[in-house]
């Protein structure tokens, strides 16, 4: 018989024990909520980052959340485009589509990122499933128009979200990790590429979600762009004082609008998140003062 001194390292098991009972009030109080989640960014460029994303969204799931993923894809199409030597340009953030780019497009984001994500979920024993705005029409939409000098300018196959039909999420949720790619359908059948933030928020809003998550390559709002200092949590009618002050600008403006649209809409939060931070999901979720900012009513 060979017995050892016992040293299994017990502080360091009391500090995780500390943190698994720091997160029990946030479990118990998201149990059975519905958390749509953004995933976009350099979260989706950086293997090391991917991994750290799938692995927060299976364990929500297990612990008694409905997470579902709206994916974006944008640099994925820039480089099939590349190679297919097909000339790509943008109006007001918007791609210009046309039917060439269309179908470019929808091969990527539905064959390759959503195949993608949903493997890498599975790998972590996600059970996820991938679906498009064209299954069981999903996402039905209308032609989107961009506008230039106050004039509404013809973009192509860019798609405005007219209805999300629910039912489709609802049957498969319960079971698996919906990844939805941002494809929409019109009335006569014709595909449609659609704002991956805008389908986010439109998602979460037809399911009245408890979060909405974005998952960008910033810290979150700033009251100065060269500052350390984050806002943790801010309210709307602080957000539109930021926007006429020229604190929140460029590209945050749509997404912090975005949010807003969704909590009038039902949502109960939105959360503008750093993805280069590893496990950023769970820090958020779980922590409390989290790694973004906190959008509430």
């Amino acid at each position: 018989m060979r017995v050892d001194k016992m040293d299994y390292g017990v502080d360091s098991l009391i500090k995780k024990a500390g943190i698994l009972i720091e997160a029990l009030p946030y479990i118990q109080r998201f149990n059975g909520k519905t958390v749509v989640i953004k995933y976009g960014g350099n979260a989706m460029i950086s293997d090391e980052l991917k991994n750290k994303v799938m692995e927060d969204i299976t364990l929500l799931k297990y612990i008694g959340f409905r997470p579902i993923i709206v994916h974006g894809g944008g640099p994925d199409i820039s480089s099939a485009l590349k190679r297919f030597d097909i000339h790509s340009e943008f109006i007001n953030g918007l791609r210009v589509t046309d039917e060439e780019t269309m179908n470019v497009a929808q091969m990527v984001l539905i064959g390759k990122t959503n195949k993608e994500i949903v493997s890498l979920l599975n790998q972590k024993g996600g059970r996820a499933i991938g679906i498009s705005g064209l299954d069981g029409r999903l996402l039905e939409c209308e032609k989107q128009y961009a506008s230039v000098d106050g004039e509404a300018k013809d973009i192509g196959y860019v798609g405005r979200i007219k209805n999300v039909n629910t039912d489709v999420i609802n049957s498969i949720i319960d079971d698996y990790i919906p990844v939805i790619a941002p494809i929409g359908v019109d009335d006569s059948g014709h595909s449609y590429n659609i704002n991956a933030d805008t389908v986010a928020g439109d998602v979460a809003s037809a399911l009245k979600a408890e979060k909405l998550m974005l998952l960008t390559d910033i810290e979150g709002i700033k009251l100065d762009p060269d500052s350390n200092e984050m806002i943790y949590e801010i309210s709307k009618k602080e957000i539109h004082k930021l926007i006429q002050q020229g604190v929140i600008s460029g590209g945050m403006i749509p997404k912090v609008l975005g949010g807003l649209a969704a909590i009038d809409k039902g949502v109960n939060s939105v959360h503008i998140i750093d993805g280069r931070i590893p496990h950023c999901l769970l820090l958020e979720i779980f922590t409390a003062n989290g790694v973004g900012t906190l959008i509430t009513k």
